[in-house]
């Protein structure tokens, strides 16, 4: 409820301003929503940071599911910071973010500072695979006010997907300064547990299983059974053609059912971003993130991918 009512004064905010330049009404709000997510790190017992289209639905809906199992609490509950946790205090506090907008309150817009001490887990994906799902939740789902808000192209722009994900502000080179700055940064957080969205495909039970227990909240093998099952792409398909967990806002609501590209759930594929490039496109792709990206996510050529354990930050691992 408190954060209910933070949300509801930043609009009574934004609505007070309505008359101030555009430009001077995007910072404002940029400034009202970092200082919400200022509040939710101080209160959170783990953080959960990710860029969006990292797969960070279909991990909330895994760990929402294994808190349901191991809990007994009903199916259409999605983690959503405390509502688990004040349903059982054993379920600890998740603050899942993008990342977005903690520097336009605290100002610290070249480091991760604000997270030091917390524990934190970074969720990754492939940077091509991220541009090109941006690309589609920008085309079907992202609310023309959130394109303004996080600097996408304008709505109802006529642009490639090629174009947009070279496009420095909401593709690649944007995808790659946060991957980036999270690696060069990750001696500051006290325990960082690196999950890789490609990991999660191959072997999701035991990425599951590692992530319950850096939670600290380890459960039986069956329970990890359960969530993954439950959080497969078809069952989470179905789940958001049902409307199943209309509860948690738009989130999990598909805009049109009638295409598959409006999905929140659209393909979950590895590797998916060459089937939208011919090979000139795609070998320009590729090397981009050779040449920029830090080898320790293991995307780039001849990187290795880095394992960094719960309680070991990636500087040392």
């Amino acid at each position: 409820m408190y954060f209910v009512i933070q949300r509801v004064l930043r609009e009574i905010a934004l609505a007070l301003v309505f008359f101030l330049p555009r430009d001077r009404k995007k910072r404002i709000e940029r400034w009202l929503r970092g200082r919400e997510d200022a509040l939710k790190l101080a209160r959170t017992d783990v953080v959960i940071a990710s860029y969006g289209k990292s797969g960070r639905t279909w991990l909330r809906v895994m760990l929402s599911r294994f808190f349901q199992v191991r809990h007994g609490l009903p199916e259409r509950l999605l983690i959503g910071f405390d509502n688990l946790h004040r349903r059982n205090p054993e379920i600890p506090k998740i603050f899942f973010t993008h990342d977005n907008y903690l520097k336009d309150y605290t100002g610290e817009t070249d480091s991760k500072r604000d997270y030091a001490g917390k524990k934190v887990v970074l969720l990754v994906r492939h940077p091509a695979d991220v541009a090109v799902s941006q690309y589609f939740q920008w085309k079907f789902r992202m609310r023309p006010v959130k394109k303004h808000l996080n600097d996408y192209p304008a709505h109802g722009e006529d642009i490639s997907v090629y174009d947009f994900a070279l496009w420095d502000g909401s593709g690649l080179p944007k995808i790659i300064d946060f991957m980036n700055l999270w690696a060069r940064e990750a001696a500051r957080i006290g325990a960082l547990h690196v999950v890789r969205y490609e990991d999660m495909r191959a072997r999701p039970q035991e990425v599951l299983a590692g992530i319950v227990a850096f939670l600290g909240t380890p459960g039986t093998a069956a329970q990890v059974a359960e969530a993954v099952d439950f959080a497969s792409v078809g069952n989470m398909r179905a789940l958001e053609q049902k409307r199943v967990f209309w509860l948690s806002g738009s989130r999990m609501v598909a805009k049109d059912k009638g295409n598959p590209d409006s999905f929140k759930v659209r393909r979950a594929k590895v590797g998916g971003y060459r089937d939208y490039f011919d090979d000139a496109q795609a070998a320009r792709i590729d090397g981009l993130i050779a040449e920029r990206l830090d080898p320790l996510f293991g995307y780039g050529a001849g990187a290795a991918p880095a394992a960094v354990s719960p309680g070991e930050s990636a500087a040392g691992a």
